[in-house]
């Protein structure tokens, strides 16, 4: 068993405990000691991830647009690449904001346990009410950036990032050198911090859990399920429309298709890294036909900043907490998440799964209005969740790859009837 994989399991036995313990023991003398304890606890436990959101986000974001420009400066493949990841990313955020709020139409959360949760003060944080239309379009320029950063208001945070980095694009290559080694180095720094921080992460999640169980009792259990169905829900519905668009836009013949990313997607299951299916991938590109330069160019390409899932699942997430929490959400709040969630689906690729679902799930919560306090005890859940979305994202990597190297439909017809 590797390290990442029995921290998880020690963060998913706190979790369980602290909900059991918090349920049992309730109001009664023992379970008000115990919640004194535990509360504070788990509390600094949060607030010592959410120090690290701001600098990473706006360090990650100046690289990682640099780096794209990079590569889009490399020839048309690779801008044609970006652009296709952009689009499906895009496509992919869409699609959430719009299933996510009709699967919870169908499977509503409990109103009990909601009820029973905000009655105790279960947000932890105040809800904004919704800005106007003007008011808002506006909030996306910051006029102070610094205070965007003080104040966590992560749509013109991002707004400035993304325009700081194209900006620094144009600089002489000494200055521009300058700049990406500093903000490389803040990243470093950064996820040195989340590191440690996540090594407590069993200690955290128990004196969170330990709260919610004694407000929801076993009830806590069922908003968990609750959330892991949504969650991968909405991805499987996400990976079954990959498999017509790798036919109709990929050109690649859906039986052939079908055989080749199979055993991509057991590495998948066994490892939930894409960069460790980055092998396979290129056996089932070479299988499927698809011509060399394509696999060299956007398979490391992908791996690297194609996330389709991210988007997908993370605005899930939020949705969902909008939910528990009674957060109405417009087209203004969507609209923000959305931007959001696209800049730090990129911002966030390659990052262990446990940093890259804080890194992205809290801006868009912050964009969006919506109290974060129930994240960590979705994090120790998200071993389910992200098995899905590292199939979803190895399944558009390689349909995406086969988009970029399309040949005429007679240049596959013998895929469709190996020998």
């Amino acid at each position: 068993m590797n390290l990442s994989m029995a921290r998880t399991l020690w963060v998913l036995a706190a979790l369980i405990i602290g909900l059991g313990l918090g349920a049992a023991l309730g109001d009664g003398q023992a379970g008000t000691t115990l919640r004194a304890i535990a509360e504070p606890v788990g509390g600094l436990w949060l607030d010592a991830l959410k120090m690290t959101v701001v600098p990473l986000v706006f360090a990650m974001l100046f690289t990682g647009v640099t780096q794209a420009a990079e590569a889009a400066g490399g020839g048309g493949l690779a801008a044609r690449a970006l652009a296709w990841f952009f689009g499906l990313m895009l496509a992919s955020a869409v699609f959430s904001v719009l299933v996510s709020p009709l699967f919870l139409q169908i499977w509503p959360v409990g109103s009990a346990e909601t009820a029973e949760l905000l009655a105790r003060g279960g947000t932890g944080e105040a809800i904004p009410a919704a800005p106007p239309f003007a008011e808002w379009l506006r909030s996306f320029v910051p006029t102070n950036p610094v205070g965007a950063a003080a104040s966590g208001a992560m749509v013109p945070l991002v707004v400035f990032a993304l325009v700081f980095g194209l900006a620094a694009t144009k600089l002489p290559e000494a200055p521009r050198a300058a700049l990406t080694g500093l903000f490389d180095a803040v990243v470093q720094a950064m996820l040195v911090i989340i590191g440690w921080v996540l090594w407590a992460a069993p200690a955290g999640v128990f004196g969170l859990a330990v709260g919610v169980g004694a407000t929801l009792g076993g009830g806590a259990f069922g908003l968990l399920g609750h959330y892991i169905a949504l969650l991968v829900a909405v991805q499987v519905l996400l990976i079954i429309i990959l498999y017509p668009f790798a036919k109709v836009v990929g050109g690649l013949p859906l039986g052939a298709f079908t055989r080749a990313l199979a055993p991509v997607q057991l590495v998948a299951i066994s490892t939930q890294s894409s960069i460790a299916c980055l092998p396979t991938m290129v056996e089932a590109s070479d299988k499927l036909g698809i011509p060399e330069a394509p696999r060299r160019l956007a398979l490391p390409l992908a791996v690297s900043l194609f996330k389709i899932t991210s988007p997908c699942a993370n605005l899930a997430v939020i949705v969902y907490l909008a939910s528990v929490h009674g957060v109405p959400l417009g087209l203004s709040q969507y609209a923000g998440g959305i931007a959001v969630a696209l800049a730090v689906a990129v911002a966030s690729a390659g990052l262990p799964g446990g940093t890259s679902f804080f890194l992205a799930c809290v801006p868009i919560a912050a964009a969006m209005g919506v109290p974060t306090e129930l994240l960590p005890l979705l994090l120790a859940v998200e071993v389910v969740p992200d098995i899905f979305r590292t199939i979803g994202n190895v399944t558009a990597d390689v349909a995406v790859t086969g988009v970029l190297g399309r040949k005429a439909p007679a240049q596959h017809e013998a895929l469709d009837n190996p020998a």
